[in-house]
C-alpha cells in the first residue's frame, strides 16, 4: 500500500494535467451540436483504461456510447463495479463564468471548468487509483469493472437497458459511485440514502382557443384558475402532502438517525442566507435536515398558461400546464402515488375541463446497509486518506442508477463524494478543490485494499 500511495503522490501533477485534457472536451450530452465531442470524451476514457492495461471497449447505444472496462484476475476475491458519467451540463450562461468553462483554470487551489466535480474529476480519481496499483504491483487486490456513460445529464435513457442486457458481464458484489459530495470542507461523508423521484406535468384544457374574459368570464371554468386551485389541493399551509395515501408506506427515521443528523454541524441561518431566504418552511415535526434528506416532498417546478407579455390582455386561457416533481423515500411506490395524484386531480376538476397527466420518469428512494463489510471498508479508506472518519449522511437528490443496481444486480452502492455541495454543480464557475481530487484518489486506492481485507 505504501508504494501505491507514493506513486499517487509522485504522479499527482501528471494526473491534474490529464484531467485538464479531459475537461477541455466539450461533452455536452443535451446538445446534438456536441456529438463529436461526446465521442471524443468516450474515446479519451477508453484510452485511459487501455493505457493502464484494462480490457476496455466502447459500447454503442441508441444515444451516446457507454465505456466499459474490467480487470478480473483476482480469483475468489470481491468484484467492484465503478460507475461514472463523462457527459456534462450545458455551460450557459457563458457571461457568468470568470474564465471559459472548457479552459480549465486553477484559482485559490481549485480547478474551474464545466465537469470539474460533476463528474469528470470524481470519476478520474478511480481510474488513477487503479493505475497506481497496476503500475506498482502489477495487479489489484480485488476485481474491478467500470461502466461510464454519456447520458446521465439527459436521463440515462440507455443505461438501464445495457445493465439489464448484460447482467452477467457487469455482475459484482458492490457498486461504487463518486458523484455526491462531502458534508462540508474537510468533513468527508458516505451517503447511505437517496430520495427517489417522480417527474411530470399535468395539463388542464378548456375552450378550443383563448377567449375574451369579458364575454365568457364567469360563464365557463378558466383552465388557469383551475390549475392554480388544483395545485392548492396538493400541499397544506404547513407543508403536509394531501395526496391520499402519500405517507402510507414511508419508512420512519430511527431515533439513531435523527440523533446522528442533529449532531452534524448545521448553521440554518447561513444555509438560508446563502439562497436569499430568512426562514425555513415545512412540516414542523421534522428538522430542516430531516425534511431535505429523509422526508418526501412535492414541488411545482413551473406553470405555463395564457398571456405573459407586457401589459394587459384580458383572456381566459385555453389551457394551463403545471410541471411538478416529487421526492420519495423508502418504501414509497412511485406508481401508486401517480395513480393517487391522478385521482385527486380528476375528482376535483371543474365541469367542462379535461385533464391530461404525463409522467417522464420515476425512481424509488434508497437506503443502504450502513453496517456491511463494504461500508466499514469505505470508512477505513476515507479516514486513511482524509485523516478523519467520514460522517454518514443522506442526500435529498436522486441517482436513479443506484436503484437499478439494487433491482437488476441485487447489490448496494457506496456513494463516496469527494467534492462539495458548494462546487457550483450545474452552475457557472463549477470547480473542484485539487486537494479533494488528490485525497479522493488516495481514498480510492485504499478502498480496493480495504475491501479485500474486510470482505475476503
Amino acid at each position: 500500500m505504501e508504494q501505491v500511495q507514493q506513486f499517487l503522490t509522485d504522479n499527482g501533477g501528471r494526473f491534474v494535467d490529464e484531467l485538464f485534457q479531459f475537461l477541455r472536451i466539450q461533452s455536452v450530452s443535451a446538445d446534438s451540436a456536441f456529438q463529436p465531442q461526446m465521442r471524443q470524451a468516450a474515446e479519451f476514457v477508453r484510452d485511459q483504461f487501455a493505457r493502464i492495461g484494462l480490457e476496455t471497449e466502447i459500447i454503442e447505444t441508441a444515444g451516446h456510447p457507454i465505456v466499459y472496462a474490467s480487470w478480473t484476475k483476482a480469483e475468489g476475491l470481491p468484484t467492484v463495479l465503478i460507475y461514472g458519467h463523462y457527459d456534462v451540463q450545458p455551460p450557459d450562461p457563458l457571461d457568468q463564468w470568470v474564465t471559459p468553462p472548457f479552459e480549465p483554470t486553477i484559482r485559490n487551489g481549485c480547478v474551474y471548468a464545466r465537469g470539474a466535480t460533476d463528474d469528470k474529476g470524481q470519476l478520474f480519481t478511480h481510474i488513477k487509483s487503479v493505475e497506481a496499483w497496476l503500475e506498482t504491483t502489477g495487479r489489484l487486490p480485488i476485481n474491478v469493472k467500470f461502466v461510464f456513460e454519456g447520458e446521465e445529464e439527459v436521463g440515462s435513457e440507455n443505461l438501464d437497458q445495457f445493465l439489464t442486457d448484460n447482467t452477467e458481464r457487469v455482475a459484482c458484489d458492490i457498486a461504487v459511485i463518486s458523484d455526491t459530495s462531502q458534508y462540508a470542507p474537510d468533513m468527508p461523508a458516505i451517503t447511505y440514502g437517496l430520495r427517489g423521484g417522480i417527474f411530470g406535468e399535468f395539463t388542464v384544457s378548456g375552450p378550443n382557443q383563448d377567449l375574451h374574459s369579458g364575454i365568457y368570464g364567469g360563464a365557463i371554468a378558466n383552465p388557469a384558475n383551475e390549475a392554480a386551485r388544483l395545485v392548492s389541493q396538493l400541499i397544506d399551509a404547513n407543508g403536509k402532502i394531501l395526496i391520499p395515501g402519500f405517507y402510507d408506506d414511508v419508512v420512519a427515521l430511527t431515533d439513531e438517525e435523527r440523533h446522528q443528523f442533529a449532531s452534524l454541524p448545521f448553521d440554518e441561518t447561513k444555509f438560508l442566507s446563502n439562497i436569499g431566504m430568512d426562514s425555513a418552511w415545512g412540516d414542523s415535526d421534522f428538522s430542516t435536515t430531516e425534511r431535505r434528506w429523509a422526508r418526501p416532498s412535492v414541488d411545482i417546478n413551473g406553470i405555463i398558461s395564457g398571456y405573459t407579455g407586457e401589459g394587459p390582455k384580458s383572456i381566459i386561457p385555453a389551457k394551463a400546464t403545471v410541471k411538478w416533481s416529487s421526492r420519495l423515500v423508502p418504501d414509497q411506490d412511485p406508481d401508486k402515488i401517480v395513480e393517487a395524484l391522478k385521482t385527486l386531480l380528476q375528482d376535483n376538476l371543474a365541469a367542462g375541463l379535461t385533464l391530461d397527466v404525463t409522467v417522464w420518469g420515476t425512481g424509488a428512494g434508497i437506503v443502504c446497509n450502513t453496517n456491511s463489510p463494504y461500508m466499514n471498508a469505505a470508512r477505513s479508506a476515507i479516514e486513511s486518506a482524509f485523516g478523519v472518519a467520514p460522517v454518514m449522511i443522506r442526500e435529498g437528490g436522486s441517482i436513479p442508477v443506484v436503484a437499478t443496481f439494487r433491482d437488476v444486480l441485487s447489490v448496494d452502492t457506496l456513494l463516496l463524494g469527494w467534492g462539495q455541495n458548494t462546487d457550483n454543480l450545474h452552475s457557472p464557475n463549477e470547480h473542484f478543490r485539487l486537494q479533494d481530487f488528490h485525497r479522493g484518489t488516495h481514498a480510492s486506492a485504499c478502498l480496493w485494499n480495504e475491501i479485500a481485507e474486510f470482505v475476503s
